[in-house]
């Protein structure tokens, strides 16, 4: 029980820790919704205790900063949201608007400091020389890659280069060197260094512009009210301090002293009160800068003309600012309320849902950083044509897409498809792009900085996998495979990404098939070469089969669908149309079929195989001749097709059976020979002589059917007819047994029955081929037999001619044949004469 105890104790101080990690970092917190009366008293504590820990008086357990998540090892340094610091910097700012606006006052109105301003001032400047040394120290965000920067010599360069020169200057004791120095003006002078000062005034007027505690009307009135009251204050001093360079004598030739208001005489004004004095330059500037036409300054001496020169023209500058600054907080519309806008509505939906610190912070960091960077140019351009805007984009984002490792090798046409859709995004250091297990709808391109991909141990602990940089992408597998993401991305220094949507890149895919494939084998690649990554390879040619396999449907469903235009489109974009679907079949297997006579010619023109296979043993030529389209199977034997079928025996003696005469005819036309058998050695004459077809039998027989081949239980066709009783068949095959017997004596006896599945057809003619053809004179076709002298033999009974001793059987060549196994099945030869 203790152990269960003990272990709730320690589960208890890491979620306090981990509460305390996710503390408030910025300045902004939950807007009050007066809707929700019962959240409304919560929300003012924590206003009030948000209050207390910006001026610093908040519990140190509730620190604005994680060093660890800034990135910021530990080290003797000032984090700029400690607390202590930040009570600094308030206490810092009254006394810049304590010498700001005491500075000029000082150099128009005293000549020396009295003791208890004196001790003040003294008080004041080593404020700000203790200031001056914290700034050493002070770290900062650095403007390029969004991070804590905690080097000390970094810190010091920086300050170095920008205001230490100043900060340094204001510092030091002006009224005693001015009195050091003998009084000189030109010493005095110097005293102005201290404006600089007023920095700090405006650095706080800033951040309190962007404070959603702060109505923005009231904190915008509040800056121009104190502007303009700073210029004009600085003014009456300058124009008080340009009257008391002149000697008392000669006061009357200055503008305060001529100036007379009603019975009152400024004469001798350095014995009239200080305040009068105030108040009476300040009226003065005020009027003049209005330019009411009424008791501006009538300046009486060449200083005080030149001065009053350029006041008055500075004074047209600042009126412009000043009106126009109003007229757009009437108008609204500002960048700074337009982010104050959408930080409220941001936060009531968070603070209404309950989202949590961490959530809330990693949204306002978002939201600065779009502010500060100023990157959402989208919104400029999008009134813009689109023809424009696509310009734009490819000036902007094409020489990166261009280098993507994913798109190697891809056209420019789709590189340009891409470059228009792309956006840009920027991403602060530690932010999480995607997330492990989810199936990503964004691709992203890294343009600039460096991001990670993580994966979680079965410990809890963090395995960084590889490294993204410049022209790597990720949620690539997700969206081309159709898996969940496998690693967490997260950014490491501020980095600028492109993006695509999955919708938009898919569409882009189905018109480029062709770079769709080498896409995939990038991927595939790219994976191959990481250890860590190799179990992704698996997935991504699965899909890669899968993709192939679309392809295919798409383009013989073109060709099925006679569709001769999206065909084209289809092969120009890289599809190859010899690629087979799951059955085997090619688009040219598909045109062939339906009898598409422009799709199968634009394939043959493509150079497809002709004599291509199915899983089925189909041909395009075989489908042509299936389905009774003549036109398209002359095309495809005057482009080199053969008749070539898987087990021919079974397919004619099946035709047979179904009585399909047409496909037959079609089937022999074409070169098939009527001979062949099936598993029971049965030839289609077989068939048809034991149905009783006597058109098929004759069909057969005029083919060259062999009537004496014998089936597996030794019975020809013959005998197939005497069963059928058919005496009409029986007659037909009784003649063209004795037609064979006739032409081959030999074989006289049923027994020994010539195989014509590779018996070798011949036409003998009774002349010489390089003599003129007579037509008087006919060839005769014959049966090749087993020696060169049956066949001579043969050839002169049938030709009726006498046989010299020096005949001999030649080719259209003129060369002689001297075996039988020379002859090719149905070639020409010529039985001739040879001279002594």
């Amino acid at each position: 029980m203790s152990s269960e105890i003990q272990q709730k104790t320690e589960l208890e101080e890491r979620e306090d820790e981990r509460l305390r990690k996710a503390a408030v970092e910025e300045d902004e917190v939950e807007v009050e919704d007066v809707s929700d009366h019962g959240m409304l008293g919560k929300r003012r504590r924590s206003v009030f205790k948000l209050l207390a820990w910006d001026i610093g008086f908040e519990s140190s357990t509730h620190r604005g900063f994680n060093r660890e998540k800034d990135g910021i090892p530990q080290g003797f340094y000032i984090h700029p949201r400690d607390r202590w610091y930040r009570a600094w910097e308030k206490f810092i700012l009254l006394w810049a608007v304590y010498s700001s606006f005491f500075t000029p006052m000082e150099f128009g109105f005293f000549r020396g400091l009295p003791n208890h301003l004196y001790f003040l001032d003294i008080f004041g400047q080593v404020a700000f020389f203790i200031d001056v040394f914290f700034q050493f120290f002070v770290a900062f965000r650095d403007s390029q890659t969004y991070k804590m920067v905690s080097n000390r010599d970094l810190i010091a360069i920086r300050y170095l280069k920008s205001h230490f020169i100043f900060d340094l200057l204001a510092c030091m004791p002006w009224d005693n060197i001015y009195r050091a120095s003998g009084e000189k003006e030109e010493v005095r002078c110097l005293i102005l260094i201290r404006l600089v000062r007023a920095r700090k005034v405006l650095e706080f007027f800033s951040k309190l512009e962007k404070d959603i505690r702060v109505n923005y009307l009231f904190s915008r009135i509040l800056k121009l009210i104190v502007v303009e009251l700073y210029c004009t204050h600085t003014a009456a001093c300058i124009l008080y301090y340009l009257a008391t360079t002149l000697p008392a004598a000669e006061e009357g030739y200055t503008w305060i002293g001529s100036l007379t208001l009603g019975d009152y005489s400024y004469t001798n004004f350095r014995e009239i009160d200080l305040w009068k004095r105030y108040i009476t330059s300040l009226y003065f500037s005020i009027v003049t800068m209005a330019t009411v036409g009424y008791g501006d300054i009538h300046p009486v001496n060449l200083r005080e003309m030149i001065f009053v020169m350029f006041y008055v023209s500075f004074d047209m500058v600042l009126g412009a600012y000043l009106i126009g600054n109003i007229t757009a907080l009437i108008v609204k519309g500002s960048k700074t309320e337009r982010y104050r806008d959408r930080m409220k509505d941001l936060l009531k939906y968070i603070d209404r849902n309950g989202l949590g610190r961490n959530i809330s912070n990693e949204i306002k960091n978002h939201l600065r950083l779009q502010y500060d960077s100023n990157y959402e140019d989208s919104s400029i351009i999008q009134n813009l044509p689109s023809s424009i805007r696509a310009k734009i984009s490819e000036t902007l984002y094409k020489s990166y897409i261009e280098k993507v490792s994913l798109f190697r090798g891809c056209s420019l046409e789709f590189i340009n498809h891409i470059v228009t859709r792309v956006q840009e995004e920027f991403f602060l250091p530690g932010e999480v792009i995607m997330e492990h297990g989810i199936v990503a709808d964004q691709l992203y391109f890294v343009c600039h900085g460096n991001l990670e991909e993580v994966v979680i141990c079965e410990d809890g602990s963090e395995e960084i996998v590889s490294v993204l940089k410049p022209h790597d992408s990720f949620g690539d597998v997700s969206i081309l495979c159709n898996v969940s993401q496998s690693y967490t991305v997260r950014v490491r220094d501020l980095s600028r990404l492109l993006r695509i949507d999955k919708q938009s890149f898919s569409n882009i895919l189905d018109i480029y098939f062709h770079d769709a494939q080498k896409i995939l084998n990038n991927l595939r690649e790219g994976k191959e070469s990481d250890a860590q990554m190799k179990h992704l390879v698996k997935d991504i040619t699965s899909h890669i089969r899968m993709q192939e396999a679309e392809l295919a449907l798409k383009v013989n469903n073109s060709a099925y669908n006679g569709d001769l235009s999206q065909l084209k489109s289809l092969i120009r974009a890289g599809a190859d149309p010899n690629k087979k679907d799951y059955d085997g079949r090619s688009p040219l297997h598909l045109a062939a079929s339906k009898g598409h006579e422009n799709i199968t010619n634009f394939l043959i023109q493509q150079e497809v195989e002709v004599n291509i296979s199915d899983n089925y043993g189909n041909t395009p030529l075989l489908e042509a001749i299936k389905r009774g389209h003549d036109k398209i199977a002359s095309l495809l034997i005057n482009h080199g097709a053969s008749l070539k079928i898987d087990d021919a025996g079974s397919f004619l003696c099946l035709s047979v059976a179904r009585g399909d005469i047409d496909l037959i005819r079609r089937m022999l036309s074409n070169g098939i020979d009527p001979n062949s058998k099936d598993y029971d050695f049965r030839t289609p004459l077989h068939v048809a002589t034991s149905q009783g077809s006597y058109i098929i039998a004759k069909l057969l027989v005029e083919a060259g059917a062999n009537v004496l081949s014998k089936d597996r239980w030794g019975n020809t066709p013959l005998d197939e007819a005497r069963l059928t009783g058919n005496k009409v068949l029986m007659k037909l095959l009784k003649e063209a047994k004795s037609f064979r017997l006739s032409e081959f004596p030999s074989s006289s006896q049923e027994t020994t029955v010539i195989d014509k599945t590779t018996q070798k057809k011949c036409t003998v003619y009774p002349f010489q081929p390089w003599e003129p053809r007579d037509q008087n004179k006919h060839g005769v076709v014959l049966w090749v037999p087993d020696t060169i002298d049956e066949l001579m033999k043969t050839a002169t009974d049938h030709l009726k001619s006498d046989l010299p001793p020096t005949s001999c059987i030649v080719t259209e060549d003129a060369g002689k044949i001297l075996d039988v196994n020379m002859i090719t099945d149905g070639q020409k030869l010529y039985l001739v004469t040879i001279e002594a």
